[in-house]
């Protein structure tokens, strides 16, 4: 079954047991039922029966429709198609899966401060949903990536004897970035709130570690410069160029550039495994490299021909010298 046939099986399916098996036990349920519990197992939020189910299918349904979607486009690589099936898979049993765990922990309770849920069932269901992404990726990862086309004549540049280049270019993703200062804006309006009293320590605490952590990784993840010279390539992450990812002329064989979109490569950010993976920022223009020792690496930037000309220069050259 291809993605295309399975994406609106599959969520149907699952829409129908979220709608269906709730209205068969409506009458064991009450009304407003719990869906909410803190630490130890206390309910403290409720819902009134329809919109507890009515949000349980919007929420699968912005999921399903975005697993739709992304299949209609197309899964050419093999990492995009094992995220895919992995998605589809794992999110299908975690939703059915808290789904029934809410209405068990609801099931003949006289209010919905009567719901018990059990300790294990939600650590239950994150387990089985982490279970059935990775056999749904394993199962669905189809045949092996053709090898790369052999690259007889890579793009290069002519350099006179003596001469001294440099070759930098730099790229962004505007959602990382707005993502960064929504969580600065966020940082400065719990601070406020702390000094001034109107929030308590332990609710600021709380968010204050995530906001912390979405800062800095949407600071270094926003945005990319990549840098030639003679030594090798130079790769500069988030505003201020740092860290710094070095690779020297000595281990590149060749270079190439190369279009790939996030889908091809499992999404944004850093893909892949260590000595084959992708930086991808945008979809696009991307800048391979091919090691000596084998793998490659891949970042999306732009005017990527120019760079892979530039490095294919600097090879021969030092492989003359």
């Amino acid at each position: 079954m291809t993605p295309r046939h399975a994406g609106p099986i599959v969520g149907l399916a699952v829409t129908a047991v979220l709608v269906a098996l709730p209205l068969t036990l409506h009458d064991r349920l009450p009304d407003p039922m719990a869906t909410h519990w803190a630490p130890g197992s206390v309910p403290d939020g409720s819902m009134a029966f329809p919109v507890a189910v009515a949000m349980q299918v919007a929420v699968w349904a912005v999921l399903w429709l975005a697993l739709v979607a992304v299949a209609l486009r197309g899964l050419e690589s093999r990492v995009s198609r094992v995220t895919w099936w992995g998605l589809l898979a794992g999110l299908s049993v975690f939703t059915v899966g808290m789904g029934v765990t809410t209405l068990l922990a609801n099931l003949d309770a006289p209010t919905w401060r009567e719901a018990v849920l059990g300790g294990w069932s939600v650590p239950a269901v994150i387990a089985a949903g982490v279970a059935a992404g990775l056999a749904g990726g394993y199962l669905g990862r189809g045949a092996p990536d053709l090898p790369a086309p052999p690259h007889a004549e890579p793009p290069t540049l002519r350099l006179r004897a003596g001469e001294r280049v440099v070759w930098v270019s730099r790229v962004s993703n505007p959602w990382l970035v707005m993502l960064s200062v929504g969580s600065a804006a966020l940082l400065a309006v719990l601070l406020v709130l702390r000094m001034s009293g109107l929030v308590s320590g332990v609710a600021a605490g709380s968010a204050l570690p995530g906001a912390v952590v979405v800062l800095v990784l949407g600071l270094l993840t926003s945005s990319v410069t990549a840098r030639i010279t003679a030594d090798g390539l130079v790769l500069g992450f988030g505003p201020f160029g740092w860290p710094l990812r070095r690779i020297a002329l000595s281990r590149i064989d060749r270079a190439w550039a190369q279009t790939r979109r996030p889908v091809d490569v499992g999404g944004w950010g850093v893909r892949g495994v260590p000595g084959s993976a992708t930086i991808m920022l945008r979809g696009g223009e991307c800048l391979v490299i091919g090691y000596r020792e084998g793998g490659t690496l891949a970042v999306s930037i732009d005017d990527a021909e120019r760079g892979a000309a530039l490095l294919n220069a600097l090879i021969a050259e030092r492989a003359t010298t």
